[in-house]
Parts: C-alpha cells; structure tokens; sequence
C-alpha cells in the first residue's frame, strides 16, 4: 500500500463547523451556533423592535 491510499482512508468531516460556539440543549446536548441561527435571531430582533428606523 503506497503513501497516498493511506492518506486517502483518513476521515474527514463533510464540512468544517464554523466557530461561532455553541449552545446546551435542556437535555445536556452541545448544539452548534449555526450562521442561519444568527441571521434568524437578527431577523426576529429587527422585527420585535417597535419603532424601527427606516433606511434611505
């Protein structure tokens, strides 16, 4: 077996988990903080705001 088939046997994630940290579920699970879950608490957080500054 040459250098490059054991290499190429190694594991690697799908896609890497960006580091925007993490949150605990009530069941004790780690729950990575996603991109998406960012802009959807944004989201919401514009849209809870009683009188919101218009732009332009």
């Amino acid at each position: 077996m040459s250098l490059q088939q054991s290499s190429n046997t190694q594991q690697r994630p799908a896609q890497p988990v960006p580091a925007f940290g993490s949150v605990i579920d009530a069941q004790g699970r780690e729950i990575p903080i996603t991109e998406q879950m960012i802009q959807q608490a944004c989201r919401e957080l514009d849209n809870s705001r009683v009188n919101p500054v218009k732009k332009g």
